[in-house]
């Protein structure tokens, strides 16, 4: 069974929603999901039996050690179980918590697109192909937590999440970048056998603490935990699944499945280890003075979440294994808590744990539930979290290095402990006991149905059997992942040594002391209130406005719209650099013989240096600055051709008068001159940068060119034809050999038109100037004999456009070339006819075609891999037709006829637009 498609059963779902209409919808949406964990349970026998890893690769750039490939392990099974199993609960939650909602299609649609995304990490192979999907996670939880868009705090808690886990992110692609370059590959099945080069590179440090840095920052580690709690601002399912099972894991997973290749380092050690205390004392304290239900939870995921990492850094034998096994124990307690949250939250109006008292009147199953999660997250006897804290209690025992780490160590996980257990407690017995209600604004309470509570039912369960039968549980889902991130034969956890004198008499310190922490709450409490307030919210908001207010001025320094300032600070810097790398040249000639100049040719050059020097010295004069710019591009024309680049030169040609004929446009709404602003200084200044500049050119020029060398054109002068069935070399490299930089290039033309259309669209700009010198002769606008030889040129220009793009893997030609004659004749309709003329005859819609043009080009490079080859691979032979007799056919035409689509649209697009504010009724009606 294809990997792939666990990943693509919820992107699937999350289109249904978006698609389709009514609760059908999400019925189906939440159908993926399910299917999507029934597959990942098919896949469990194989991995509860000791099988090997599976891994499945799609080919896409290879040269780039970028593929689409899979990997499927324990580790990997035991964390998409969680995040497919979770899913599934919270999808069903969200259909009662939802209930009468409006907005709901918008909900399960990101969901399912963050359920994704999450699989994509965890069953990644690539660590490349890794990176994207932990971006998109960053992503889909932004707009996620900023679910309420009219919530100004929602929006701020969405901003925070986003700039601290995207900032993290970066730093993770570097740390990646580092890694794969040390271990040879970016794979994980190379890196994880790669672990001693990687330990004992010179760059393992660096690489060590970016990499780290991306998990701390997804798994809310002190002190980048700050965003966990404001993004509760979140609707309870949200906060239910990314803060229990999902996101705030993905630290967590990335670290234990690169624990073979960068762990069992002094440096791991006190990173990894000392982070996760600070983070497991700073949130369990911190969540026994919140008064916020939703509040609490967060920081009490907070601690949880740096006890696991605590675990990751410890380096004993079964460190590792009691993470994952408190990692499961987690989820299964914090997510039925979190759906309580919501309930309550619904039913009485609050979150504020002082007002709601005495819920057991009004849900006592819901009571009983959240009794049995509360007692699991304080680690009471017979339940899971008994059983994962007293392993922790256990693990901080055996180490035995540093020295101080051998009393620090447990006495701070006890402390901690300690707190768990009061907040467990509070967050219980302040919303079911405690008094009664306090001024609700919803009374009286309105309680779940009994079906709501069913995707809380399932966790408490699980998380009482868990508690019950540990070893079983262990056996099927943590044993074979802990052994994945061991990559050798382990033996099973013995839950037989938990019962030791040590760790019982910590778990009897830790339950007696926080029992006892929240009977003395309330002084406990008033001396809470007089230290000093210190809201994270305040600081990020003015660290970012500092940060902002000091951007701005170091980009106005430099970015002040001058065009002059631009091109003087980047030549002047090439200048400089360059000079000092070329300065210790001995000699300039290399010896290789330039080639005769003949006196055409020197003619040519002499124009194009004197139509150049020309736009300098009219350059304040417009139009003739415009005319003379043109006659420059047209010498550049001719240098092409001359040296025998006729592909450039026919697209050097179709630019220049597309250009020129859309300055022209913008020209009529400029003066005929521009003022003089440059003091002779200045210009005495831009001289000696711009000859510098040039001279410098020039000389590199000469030196490279008169040197012996050996280019790549060779390589596609031998390839053109085997590999790409064309003899046309600079067609072949467009389509086929460099075709995705062609798509990239044809992707931001599509953007750059759309863009304009956007800007234009309400766009009211003055009034034209007017000549009002009488001397000046004003011609008709349309003039009658263009307009008949426009006519008469369409269709040949027609013709001949097709005729380009048909021989254009051969002859010089292409999409691109063709392209830009069909633009070149459809823009002279317009300008012999006018806009409303020529849009009433050309009703095409040119925005469908850019995107038809980018979709063609992109699904022929699909194509490939339906065959089993790279993205963009083309395919050619020969066909034998009656009456034509035999041709060649290539892939690469489909991509061509892409490109073709972009350019006449996004063409066409810009001109129409930027013609239409021409126009006596203004903005007016959209073209395109």
């Amino acid at each position: 069974m294809p990997l792939v498609l666990i990943i693509l059963l919820p992107l699937t779902g999350a289109c249904l929603p978006a698609l389709l209409q009514g609760r059908s919808s999400r019925l189906l949406a939440s159908v993926s999901a399910l299917f999507c964990l029934l597959l990942l349970l098919s896949w469990l026998p194989h991995v509860m039996q000791g099988g090997e890893a599976v891994v499945q690769r799609l080919s896409w750039l290879p040269s780039l050690g970028l593929d689409a490939s899979f990997r499927l392990d324990g580790l990997g099974l035991l964390f998409a179980l969680l995040i497919t199993g979770v899913g599934c609960l919270i999808l069903l939650y969200a259909r009662y918590y939802f209930e009468g909602s409006k907005t709901t299609a918008r909900f399960f649609t990101l969901t399912l697109l963050f359920m994704a995304a999450m699989l994509g990490i965890v069953l990644s192979e690539n660590l490349l192909f890794m990176l994207v999907f932990w971006e998109l996670t960053s992503l889909t939880s932004f707009l996620l937590i900023g679910y309420h868009t009219d919530d100004h705090a929602a929006r701020l808690g969405a901003r925070m999440s986003l700039v601290i886990t995207g900032g993290g992110g970066l730093a993770l692609l570097a740390g990646i970048m580092l890694l794969g370059q040390t271990a040879g590959s970016y794979e994980l099945s190379v890196i994880l056998e790669a672990g001693n080069r990687i330990r004992a590179s010179e760059h393992y440090w660096l690489m060590l603490n970016l990499i780290l840095l991306g998990a701390f920052t997804k798994s809310a580690q002190f002190p980048f935990h700050l965003w966990l709690p404001h993004a509760m601002t979140a609707p309870t399912p949200v906060s239910a699944y990314l803060h229990s099972a999902t996101m705030v894991k993905a630290g967590l997973f990335l670290l234990a499945r690169l624990h073979p290749a960068l762990a069992d380092t002094t440096l791991w050690f006190y990173l990894v280890t000392l982070t996760g205390m600070l983070t497991l004392m700073v949130g369990a304290f911190v969540a026994m003075f919140m008064h916020d239900m939703k509040g609490l939870l967060a920081y009490s995921t907070v601690s949880h979440l740096g006890l696991i990492m605590l675990l990751l850094g410890l380096g004993t034998p079964m460190a590792l294994a009691a993470a994952l096994f408190h990692l499961v124990c987690h989820a299964l307690f914090k997510a039925p808590l979190f759906m309580m949250a919501g309930y309550v939250d619904h039913a009485t109006g609050s979150r504020d744990m002082r007002h709601i008292n005495g819920m057991w009147r009004f849900m006592p199953a819901l009571m009983v539930l959240s009794g049995v999660a509360s007692a699991a997250m304080a680690g009471l006897p017979l339940m899971s979290g008994y059983l994962s804290k007293k392993m922790l209690f256990n693990e901080s025992l055996l180490v035995v290095t540093p020295e101080w780490a051998a009393v620090v160590i447990p006495a701070w996980v006890a402390l901690a402990g300690l707190f768990s257990v009061a907040y467990s407690i509070r967050i219980f017995h302040n919303v079911f006991f405690n008094g009664r209600p306090i001024d609700l604004p919803i009374w009286p309470p309105a309680p779940p149905r009994l079906a709501a509570l069913s995707p809380i039912m399932l966790p408490v369960l699980a998380t009482l059997l868990v508690g019950l039968a540990p070893e079983p549980i262990y056996m099927a889902l943590v044993h074979p992942a802990f052994a994945a991130t061991q990559q050798v034969a382990v033996a099973p956890y013995d839950f037989t040594a938990l019962g030791g004198r040590l760790p019982m008499l910590m778990s009897l310190f830790a339950l007696a002391g926080g029992a006892l922490f929240y009977h003395w709450r309330t002084p406990l409490f008033r001396l809470h209130a007089r230290l000093p307030m210190v809201d994270a919210k305040e600081i990020f908001d003015w660290f970012m406005r500092r940060a902002t207010a000091l951007a701005q001025r170091r980009v106005f320094q430099l970015e002040n719209g001058s065009l002059q300032r631009y091109l003087t600070f980047i030549m002047a810097t090439l200048v400089v650099l360059v000079g000092l790398q070329l300065r210790d040249v001995p000699r300039w000639d290399g010896g290789v013989a330039l080639a005769p100049l003949d006196p055409l040719t020197l003619l040519a050059a002499i124009l194009l240096c004197l139509t150049s020097l020309g736009v300098v010295v009219y350059h304040h004069h417009r139009l003739p600055a415009l005319l003379l710019l043109g006659v420059t591009g047209l010498f550049v024309t001719v240098t092409f051709a001359r040296f025998s680049a006729p592909d450039l030169a026919l697209t050097q040609l179709m630019v220049e008068v597309m250009a020129v004929v859309i300055m022209m446009l913008a020209l009529s709404f400029l003066p005929q001159t521009s003022p003089r602003g440059s003091t002779r200084l200045r210009m005495g200044r831009d001289l000696a940068i711009a000859g510098l500049m040039g001279l410098g050119v020039a000389a590199f020029s000469f030196a490279i060119l008169t040197r012996p060398q050996q280019t790549i054109s060779d390589f596609f002068l031998a390839n053109s034809v085997p590999g790409g069935g064309g003899s046309n070399v600079v067609n072949v490299i467009l389509v086929d050999f460099r075709g995705f930089d062609t798509l990239g290039e044809i992707t931001v033309l599509g953007i750059a038109a759309v863009a304009v259309f956007a800007f234009t669209r309400d766009l009211h700009l003055k009034e034209r100037v007017v000549d009002t010198n009488p001397a000046h002769w004003v011609a008709e606008p349309y003039p009658i004999m263009l307009g008949a030889v426009a006519r008469l040129v369409l269709p040949v220009a027609l013709l001949v456009s097709a005729y380009i793009f048909l021989r254009g893997h051969n002859q010089p030609g292409g999409g691109f070339i063709a392209g830009l004659i069909t633009a070149v004749a459809l823009t002279l309709q317009y300008m012999a006819g006018g806009l409303i003329w020529a849009q009433a005859r050309m009703p095409t819609a040119f925005r469908p075609m850019i995107g038809a043009g980018v979709l063609i080009a992109s699904f022929t490079g699909l194509g490939s891999w339906l065959f089993g080859f790279p993205f963009l691979t083309s395919a050619h032979g020969h066909l034998h037709l009656p009456l034509i007799g035999e041709f060649e056919l290539a892939t690469a035409m489909l991509f061509d006829l892409g490109v073709y689509a972009t350019v006449v649209g996004a063409t066409l697009l810009i001109l129409a637009n930027l013609g239409k504010l021409m126009t006596v009724a203004g903005p007016g009606e959209e073209i395109g």
